[in-house]
């Protein structure tokens, strides 16, 4: 069993390919997109595909509808809701048939019940332990705010069941350029990381749409698959 700092440590294996030399072409071209259905309990429907699969999981109201969006350059691909905590299964996409996009439940937001709070842990942790198709997961963290304690959590869990883990900084552009470094490396000293691992992300610019583009097409394509051809 792989301990935290490992894990963590392994958060980028694809992220800093991302940082060197800047890629001459878009990393991540978008073909197709297929929507194949969500998973809604921990023994419900899931796809039957044999292709790898990376998972997006976040807080709620962390950005991840947004990101997702600008990821696979989509206006509507995710639904961004002014109401967070509404989106209660897990949404499997087949992403240019080579490699499913799997966006979880966001978590931790205090107006959901307790009991609705209480049914999604089992499902997403169900689904993080027993997937076999997993290969990696996008962590998404607020730059502007301190990790919560169930940030801390998932990165527990992310540590026990050594799933590759790549960590984003989502809206950065809600900072100055020159707080977005000491805030990435104030965020990366609290969850244990170098500051190079983490990507930083904004929906609204697009910085660091490509650098995730990469991470997610590296972690694919170690499985053997070819995110474009």
């Amino acid at each position: 069993m792989s301990g935290p700092d490992e894990a963590r440590g392994s958060a980028a294996a694809g992220v800093n390919a991302g940082r060197e030399g800047g890629a001459p072409r878009d990393p991540l071209v978008i073909k197709a997109l297929e929507f194949l259905g969500p998973m809604a309990t921990v023994d419900g429907w899931r796809p039957t595909s044999s292709l790898p699969e990376v998972a997006f999981a976040g807080r709620s109201n962390v950005g991840k509808s947004s990101l997702l969006n600008a990821l696979v350059r989509r206006k509507a691909f995710a639904r961004v809701s002014k109401t967070p905590g509404r989106t209660r299964e897990i949404n499997f996409f087949s992403v240019n048939g080579t490699f499913v996009l799997a966006d979880l439940p966001g978590y931790g937001y205090a107006r959901i019940s307790k009991a609705r709070q209480a049914e999604w842990r089992p499902l997403i942790e169900g689904y993080l332990r027993h997937s076999t198709n997993l290969k990696g997961i996008v962590l998404l963290l607020d730059v502007r705010h301190e990790p919560t304690e169930d940030d801390f959590t998932m990165l527990d869990l992310l540590a026990e069941i050594g799933v590759p883990t790549i960590v984003c900084a989502t809206k950065i552009d809600k900072l100055g350029k020159a707080e977005i470094g000491k805030r990435i490396g104030e965020l990366a000293k609290r969850i244990g990381m170098d500051e190079e691992q983490i990507i930083g992300f904004s929906a609204v610019s697009g910085t660091g749409r490509d650098e995730l583009a990469e991470a997610v097409v590296g972690v694919v394509s170690a499985d053997g698959a070819a995110a474009d051809d």
